[in-house]
């Protein structure tokens, strides 16, 4: 049976060397939604600041990276629960840890420490959960940045840029040092709207890469922004595949979003495509400002949905993104915790054999 090309590169991890194997036995479940989980704690400015910035120019409600230094307890408390839940994955609470996202409020001078704390927290809590059977492991969560290098910020000037590829690798770069540093054992580079932004993350690892001598697995997660099956910068899921794949990601998927049920199609094209581990992560359903989380399913429905596409052949990772909470993940590692990861491509193999001999 031919196994995904990214296995083969198992034997030069130098972290997290153990995932190929166990992708291959069974459906790995990633964590859930960390904004979610903070606004339970409703904390006003004052604990936002903390000692350390209470004197700080400017508000900073809001930052939740900023967390990781004035409130470490409440998000060693929120991966915990994911653990407690199952996760067999855990992302740091790095999402938006670069000095591109942080010159919003005027810490991208921070933004190193963000990331060192952030992966310790989460390295200390996976340490604490790791069992013989049950290994655990740190995402070092890179995201997408609140600036494009392929979209104008300006509807008049169609060429108009506010950040360069070289600024934004050098802000990855930045991040993935000190995610490294802090104990990460492979990086997600997730909620991909701009496929060069991705590039410039990607470019960021392979430097470190080769400027450390370490090589860690890498996850590689976009999300289509409406029902045109894009993402924001145009392009369809194979194009977004194919424009990345050069990268030999452990994993590929999709993330955030649409919710599952509007995810589907788009997982089951991507996993006729990818010679990697194919990844789902939805929202909990669509927003609704009336909900306790901000999202409408339940914990049984996502389950429910993700049991189906597991059911499919469709998907080896699995967890959920914005509105979802430990209660969803332990449902979605019950759901899926006796059905078969996704073998690719044996389905489809299998399937055109058949029908050539029918």
């Amino acid at each position: 049976m031919n196994q995904p090309a990214s296995t083969a590169a198992a034997a030069r991890y130098t972290r997290g060397a153990a995932l190929p194997a166990l992708l291959e036995s069974r459906i790995l479940i990633l964590d859930g939604a960390m904004g979610t989980m903070i606004q339970r704690y409703k904390l006003d400015e004052a604990r936002y600041r903390g000692e350390r910035f209470k004197d700080y120019r400017r508000d900073i409600k809001g930052n939740n990276e900023l967390l990781s230094l004035t409130q470490p307890q409440i998000i060693s408390e929120i991966h915990e629960q994911y653990l407690a839940a199952g996760a067999d994955i855990i992302e740091t609470n790095t999402f938006g840890a670069t000095t591109v996202a942080q010159d919003d409020y005027g810490m991208g001078s921070l933004a190193a420490e963000m990331n060192v704390e952030s992966a310790k927290l989460a390295r200390a809590a996976c340490d604490k959960y790791t069992t013989p059977t049950k290994p655990r492991f740190v995402a070092g969560a890179i995201g997408p940045t609140p600036k494009t290098a392929s979209i104008s910020p300006d509807v008049n000037d169609p060429g108009a840029r506010n950040v360069t590829f070289d600024e934004l690798r050098a802000a990855y770069y930045e991040q993935a040092k000190a995610l490294l540093d802090g104990g990460a054992d492979l990086f997600l580079v997730e909620t991909i709207f701009d496929t060069l932004n991705a590039k410039a993350a990607l470019f960021a690892l392979d430097e470190l890469f080769e400027d450390t001598g370490e090589c860690l697995p890498i996850m590689i997660s976009g999300t289509v922004t409406d029902a045109s099956g894009r993402i924001l910068s145009g392009q369809t899921v194979e194009a977004f595949w194919n424009s990345l794949r050069h990268a030999k990601p452990l994993t590929f998927g999709l993330n955030c979003a649409l919710g599952a049920a509007l995810m589907r199609p788009y997982i089951a094209e991507l996993s006729k495509l990818c010679d990697a581990y194919v990844s789902c992560y939805p929202n909990a359903g669509l927003p609704n400002p009336m909900s306790d989380t901000g999202f409408d399913e339940t914990p049984g429905v996502t389950s429910g949905l993700l049991k189906e596409f597991a059911q499919a052949g469709l998907v080896n990772v699995a967890g959920g993104c914005c509105g979802t909470t430990p209660d969803h993940i332990a449902a979605i590692a019950k759901a899926l915790a006796e059905v078969k990861p996704r073998k690719w491509p044996s389905q489809y193999r299998d399937a055109a054999d058949a029908s050539r001999t029918a």
